[in-house]
């Protein structure tokens, strides 16, 4: 349906995630999948088409940014993403188990996976655990929408925000927002 959002992902809910990618086949590489969307922001063909040369610094060593080439991003909305320390270590984990060339996210026959297939992924993963309304785009959005409401935390501004999400306008990123009827109550009782 056109112009429905993906929901957001709870803390429980991401809880829930991290634990089936405990369970699944590929552990160390479905938990880089789901931290890749939920703590740097990535898109599904941004997940798929990450190579290891934009996540190591020259030591081969996890650096502290994920850089997002033009080429793997819509519309070549390239940017730089801090590492989440929680994405760290489990791009450390893998690097252990896939060596420092080629594609992060590798199939199970060992290719790099389309972007297709990242999407798919999700919505397996969201009907097995019954996340209604959430899809491989939840953790973006997640991401976006805590990007948002820390920003005056770090000294950061919605168009900080805006450049961590790769959005070429900061009314794309405004959209991906939620807002929080609780929070807007505390705001207007500030006034």
């Amino acid at each position: 349906m056109p112009g429905r959002q993906a929901k957001a992902i709870t803390p429980s809910a991401l809880r829930s995630l991290l634990a089936f990618a405990r369970r699944s086949s590929f552990p160390e590489r479905d938990r880089v999948i789901i931290l890749l969307s939920v703590r740097a922001g990535l898109r599904a063909c941004e997940i798929a088409r990450l190579e290891w040369a934009m996540v190591l610094d020259a030591k081969d060593r996890v650096g502290d940014t994920v850089a997002i080439h033009d080429a793997i991003a819509k519309k070549g909305s390239g940017r730089r993403v801090p590492i989440h320390d929680e994405l760290r270590k489990a791009l450390v984990a893998l690097l252990r188990q896939t060596g420092p060339t080629g594609a992060v996210i590798r199939s199970a026959r060992g290719g790099c996976m389309r972007p297709n297939s990242i999407v798919n992924w999700f919505v397996v993963l969201c009907r097995e655990l019954q996340l209604t309304g959430c899809s491989s785009h939840s953790g973006r959005r997640t991401f976006i929408t805590a990007a948002a409401r820390n920003a005056h935390r770090a000294g950061c501004s919605l168009r900080d925000v805006q450049l961590l999400a790769g959005h070429r306008s900061i009314e794309t990123t405004q959209r991906y927002i939620d807002g929080d009827s609780h929070g807007q109550r505390k705001l207007v009782a500030l006034l």
